[in-house]
């Protein structure tokens, strides 16, 4: 599917909410020089073409309890797309679970998972992730520090 053609004006809308998405539309308009009426439009175009999926808040992990961050590399045994099917059923299910990648090279998937202690990441892992259909192998590598959460997408090159 071709992304829909995004103008200034849409990179610059985009930009803004993904700064502050609780933005009111007249802020907004303020904000990228537009007048509220086709700031709106603009806006419910993106959203309607699915440029703009949802919006919500970012929350400080260490703030509400969940110390620990682990990338968590998993090999499948079989590559079918029932098995891999099966596995992202059983991914979707747990909510530790925050982001989860199919990768190239040895690894098959590559999933971020929050917990708030070891004992808590290991009860997700032992119980649960390795348990998930069709799971051969995985391997633990733990965040010792997050320097940059990117939760805003570079539209610079998109001008």
């Amino acid at each position: 599917m071709t992304p829909p053609p995004l103008d200034r004006i849409d990179i610059r809308i985009l930009e803004a909410l993904q700064e502050d998405g609780r933005l009111s539309n007249v802020e907004l308009a303020a904000k990228i020089a537009l007048s509220p009426t086709p700031c709106l439009r603009r806006v419910k175009q993106l959203e309607q073409d699915g440029v703009i999926e949802r919006y919500r808040a970012q929350l400080n992990r260490r703030k509400i309890g969940l110390a620990i961050t682990a990338f968590v590399h998993i090999n499948l045994n079989s590559h079918g797309p029932q098995a891999i099917k099966a596995f992202l059923a059983g991914v979707a299910l747990i909510d530790e679970v925050v982001s989860c990648h199919g990768i190239t090279g040895p690894i098959d998937f590559l999933l971020e998972v929050v917990a708030p202690s070891l004992e808590d990441y290991s009860n997700v892992t032992l119980g649960r992730l390795g348990g998930l259909p069709g799971v051969k192998a995985l391997q633990t590598s733990f965040a010792l520090r997050s320097t940059k959460d990117g939760h805003r997408l570079p539209l610079t090159q998109l001008a």
